[in-house]
């Protein structure tokens, strides 16, 4: 069985578990070196720390003592950072007054990266505070648990009523694959006001466009960083590019419109096809459409059953041949 890996956290968020073996360790005097595999934050805290005698024995550090210790630690940290400022106060206070500056004609930054989760929903929040006419975002399928989305929806439902309230509109473009999830569902059952959502196979990395004027773009995988942009030829080339992707998309909400087959062929069957002639593999297919390996393969099964293939060459031979991708034209 695979171990689940241990969550990332700090001192003051000690997990469940890593507190519940501190605690054990407290009572006790000391806990198996075993025991503590699966909470390596203890050790790393230094909350636990290995017995004089027996190497394979942990022993815990008075609380007042640990907590002595981390509290020099972030105060070091804070100074460090004091520090930090006072230098580039310093380098850059003489360019400041360099002339040919002029601090009033910089004005509001066009391009800025934010950095951590916190700060870019603040920023969000901040410029959805501001806006009234328009929300524009596209919602490709997350890879992360239903537990953060349901936070993210939870953050999101409040300023985008805010908007709405305020006569505001909202568009959201999604992936077919998100068009019946119940979170999905649930969230724009939750706004009152005017607002649309469709879906398409495949749509645009995650973004948000507010009052065609600010826009926010993911600036790395993992969601920890992201670019705020308020310069207008960007904003509106953003803009226009949801607005032609708007039109080719299928409605899904508030009236869901049924995505038709033709001649045995489904709409996501219809996407994978173009994607196999292309010459990709199963994992881009999966990762391009929004959907797992799994539900991937089974999607190219059913397509190679109906156009009757016995290998994956000749699949794509019987996809050219067939005509089904001919409808885009």
């Amino acid at each position: 069985m695979t171990s689940v890996p241990h969550p990332t956290h700090d001192a003051e968020e000690l997990c469940p578990a890593g507190r519940e073996l501190y605690e054990r360790a407290l009572r006790e005097g000391h806990v198996p070196a075993e025991a503590a595999r699966a909470t390596p934050c203890l050790l790393d805290f230094g909350l636990l720390h290995p017995a004089v005698d027996d190497l394979h024995r942990l022993e815990p550090v008075v609380p007042a003592v640990a907590l002595r210790r981390l509290l020099r630690i972030s105060g070091e940290r804070i100074a460090s950072e004091r520090r930090r400022e006072e230098r580039l106060a310093e380098t850059f206070g003489p360019l400041l007054a360099a002339p040919g500056h002029d601090p009033a004609a910089a004005g509001t930054p066009t391009l800025t990266l934010l950095s951590g989760k916190e700060r870019i929903n603040r920023a969000i929040t901040e410029a959805m505070a501001d806006a009234s006419r328009e929300l524009l975002t596209v919602q490709p399928r997350a890879r992360i648990t239903r537990d953060r989305i349901e936070a993210a929806y939870a953050v999101a439902t409040s300023r985008d009523q805010a908007l709405l309230d305020r006569g505001g509109r909202i568009r959201t473009l999604y992936q077919h694959t998100l068009r019946h999830s119940p979170l999905t569902v649930a969230h724009q059952e939750r706004l009152t006001g005017d607002i649309e959502a469709r879906a398409l196979d495949e749509v645009t990395d995650r973004l948000i466009v507010v009052d065609r004027a600010i826009a926010f773009l993911p600036a790395d995988t993992e969601g920890a960083l992201a670019l705020e942009i308020r310069h207008p030829a960007i904003v509106g080339y953003l803009a226009t590019a949801f607005d032609r992707l708007w039109r080719l998309a299928t409605p899904v909400f508030p009236e869901a419109l049924p995505q038709p087959s033709l001649n045995g062929v489904t709409p996501r069957q219809h996407a994978i096809a173009a994607l196999l002639v292309e010459g990709h593999t199963d994992a881009v297919i999966a990762d391009r459409l929004g959907m797992n390996i799994r539900t991937a393969r089974v999607h190219i099964a059913k397509l190679a059953a109906t156009l009757g293939s016995q290998s994956r060459a000749q699949l794509g031979f019987l996809i050219g041949r067939s005509g089904i991708l001919d409808r885009e034209a």
